[in-house]
């Protein structure tokens, strides 16, 4: 039995989980950066009570999870599907991107639209762990989670990380 103070959680840092994609950013001042490209790397922490073998979580089961995030990111254009001025719309075989003066014609299957307001880290970092926390959810239906972090590293030393705590 645990004592009300301790908690468990494992830590999930390998270096096959990574993608590579391009974005750009938008500041609020309605300036944007230039059409660029990162290697991503993912970061995850979960926080549940133990099952009755001892485990958070079987990292062998977890790891697959992050890895088919990645894979489904890696070599896209990612951009937000929700950011007031930027339009992405579906053209037959392609993506017509307009964003101000800016306009793109992208392959549909080199493009993914994602439900945020911009590319930031953070924000891939929130879509990342709520799409993982879904999936956990139909792997483990009876999981207990207490928290789920995940960090998204667009360059060494420099990541964004969203927290669910429930």
């Amino acid at each position: 039995m645990a004592a009300p103070n301790e908690s468990w959680s494992i830590a999930v840092e390998k270096d096959y989980l990574k993608f590579s994609a391009a974005h750009f950013l938008i500041f609020p001042d309605g300036s944007a950066e230039r059409l660029h490209g990162h290697n991503y790397k993912v970061f995850v922490e979960v926080h549940t009570d133990l099952d009755a073998h001892g485990l958070v979580v079987n990292f062998k089961e977890i790891k697959p999870l992050i890895r088919n995030l990645c894979d489904e990111l890696d070599e896209h254009l990612l951009l937000p599907g929700e950011h007031p001025v930027l339009r992405a719309t579906q053209v037959d075989d392609h993506y017509e991107v307009r964003y101000l003066t800016r306009r793109y014609s992208i392959p549909v299957d080199e493009v993914i639209v994602l439900p945020i307001g911009n590319t930031s880290a953070e924000n891939l970092a929130a879509w990342f762990g709520r799409t993982l926390r879904a999936r956990m959810a139909q792997q483990w239906p009876t999981l207990r989670l207490r928290q789920l972090s995940v960090g998204v590293e667009e360059t060494p030393g420099q990541r964004g990380v969203w927290t669910l705590r429930e």
